[in-house]
C-alpha cells in the first residue's frame, strides 16, 4: 500500500502539472507547441499515477473491504459511480463477445 509520503507527492505533482496548465491558459502566447505538449503529457502522466496507485491499494483489500468501500465511494457524490467502477476495476466490455474475448 502506498505511504502518506508517497501519496503527497503524487496529489503535488499532479497540482503542479494543473498549475502549469491554468498558467497557460493565461497566456498561451508564452509558451510553445512543445511545452504546451510536455504540459498535456504531465497532466495525463500524473493523473493516471493517481489513478493506479488508488487501483493498487484498493486491490491490496480483502474483496468484502472493496465492495464496502466501494459502496462508500459511489455514494460519496465525488466522481460518478461508472468513474469508481472504471478506475478501480479498469472499463468494462462493451458485449458479451468483448468479454469472452472474441473480435467483434
Amino acid at each position: 500500500m502506498m505511504n502518506q509520503a508517497q501519496a503527497t507527492k503524487l496529489c503535488e505533482d499532479n497540482e503542479l502539472a494543473f498549475f502549469r496548465a491554468d498558467v497557460c491558459l493565461g497566456s498561451p502566447q508564452s509558451f510553445t507547441l512543445e511545452e504546451k505538449a510536455a504540459i498535456c503529457d504531465d497532466m495525463e502522466a500524473t493523473n493516471k499515477a493517481i489513478e493506479d496507485a488508488i487501483r493498487k491499494d484498493f486491490e491490496a483489500l480483502p474483496p468484502e473491504f472493496q465492495g464496502k468501500l466501494l459502496d462508500m465511494l459511489c455514494a460519496s457524490g465525488c466522481m460518478t459511480p461508472e468513474w469508481w467502477r472504471e478506475t478501480l476495476f479498469g472499463p468494462m466490455p462493451d458485449s458479451a463477445d468483448e468479454l469472452a474475448g472474441k473480435e467483434a
